[in-house]
């Protein structure tokens, strides 16, 4: 039976090897010397999102039938890799094989808005991107998903998704019918803190209000990542709320900076210092803390009483991707529970498909008891996915966030 209690003991946690690179903290570590630059470039990116277009606007042909190949971009670090030659991928070998179908595999999605000007001009004008799946993080599919630029996926081609995508990644706020993204890897947001400096902290109340916590708490650049925790510690609901909502948890998030309550904002450049105890506990993410208390067992992952941060980073057909039925091949495979135990055994991250847990025990048995890769229920009942955003609310949202943190 699976540890229920979501402080995660330590040798729950030193189950992953310290020494297998997370594409999280990979992408994470790359933005963090530019955190507050990349987030206030979002800005600007919101202003300059381009031409939406339709179904209609934009048309695109599907020629699986006749040509058996597609071409698949990926974050680095985010596929299992033969350990005597990490240039392929068992399972993707394996796909290939079976399904007849050439992929061409590409990992170069380093960053959301990086990778979005690339592909802007392109969508934008309803031009081939010569990608037919590529893998981006929740809130920037919702934009995607807002310009129209992907293809609705057939249902009927995705018998394993149907079946096997866990309910708490059902009808997420940006795609509530289910039919433009399937979450590759998820993840959640949390509480860290380093055992050696400080009891357990259970709360983001506590984070803001703690007297020995003053001056040793950071919080998140990421807006979603920090205000989704805030609007749950106010008692607001993070997949549906109102401005006056944000501007109530923003007010409490700005008491706890004027105060000097929280040291700064981060990127991933908190790990280096909860590890050191130069801060005693933060706003973290769990795949970072998985990596971390492999090496320092004093550093716990926490989920906040008011609840967790969901996010995920999904599979999507651009338009204009011209082996539409092909690619709906590949995202099911990857929902067979064999083939996603295979997958989870190497990423170490949340596992979005239901039965892989039980496959993963004929892999590595410990690995199937890790809550931070298969979170019993009582854990992903308390996750929240952050609401998706018209373009006026990001950008509205967006200004506030960075003028409160001191961007």
């Amino acid at each position: 039976m699976r540890p229920s209690h979501s402080s995660l003991s330590p040798e729950a946690m030193a189950l992953v090897s310290a020494s297998r690179l997370s594409r999280r903290t990979l992408v994470r570590g790359a933005m963090a010397t530019g955190a507050l630059a990349t987030a206030g470039g979002l800005l600007t990116a919101c202003g300059t999102e381009g031409t939406a277009q339709s179904a209609d606007s934009c048309v695109s042909e599907d020629t699986s039938a006749t040509d058996k190949k597609l071409a698949f971009s990926n974050w680095p670090q985010y596929l299992d890799v033969d350990e005597k030659d990490e240039s392929k991928h068992p399972t993707l070998i394996s796909f290939q094989e079976s399904a007849g179908i050439q992929v061409t595999y590409t990992e170069d999605v380093n960053d959301n808005d990086e990778f979005f000007g690339k592909v802007q001009n392109q969508l934008s004008g309803c031009q081939p991107t010569d990608r037919d799946i590529f893998v981006l993080t929740d809130w920037m599919a919702a934009r995607l998903i807002r310009l129209g630029w992907l293809q609705k996926l057939n249902k009927a081609n995705l018998p394993n998704v149907q079946a096997n995508l866990l309910r708490s990644l059902r009808a997420r706020p940006f795609d509530k019918n289910d039919e433009y993204a399937v979450p590759w890897q998820s993840g959640l947001t949390g509480i860290a803190y380093n055992g050696s400096v400080t009891g357990e902290v259970r709360t983001i109340d506590e984070l803001l209000t703690r007297a020995d916590l003053k001056g040793k708490v950071t919080f998140l650049t990421e807006m979603r990542d920090t205000m989704g925790l805030m609007l749950l510690s106010s008692g607001h609901d993070p997949s549906n709320f109102t401005e006056a909502q944000f501007d109530d948890s923003l007010e409490k998030l700005k008491r706890g900076v004027s105060s000097g309550q929280i040291r700064k904002f981060t990127g991933n450049d908190y790990t280096s210092e909860l590890t050191k105890g130069d801060i005693a506990a933060c706003v973290a993410w769990s795949g970072d803390v998985i990596q971390l208390s492999a090496e320092n067992d004093k550093i716990k992952f926490v989920a906040p009483d008011s609840g967790l941060m969901l996010w995920s980073d999904n599979m999507l057909v651009p338009n204009k991707a011209a082996h539409k039925a092909n690619a709906e091949k590949l995202i099911d495979y990857y929902y067979d529970p064999s083939v996603a135990a295979e997958l989870a055994a190497y990423v170490n991250y949340i596992c979005p498909v239901q039965g892989a847990q039980e496959k993963i025990t004929e892999i590595d048995p410990e690995l199937a008891e890790n809550p931070l890769i298969f979170p019993d229920d009582a854990t992903l009942n308390k996750t929240k996915v952050f609401m998706a955003l018209d373009e006026a609310q990001e950008r509205s949202y967006s200004t506030k966030f960075q003028q409160a943190i001191g961007a």
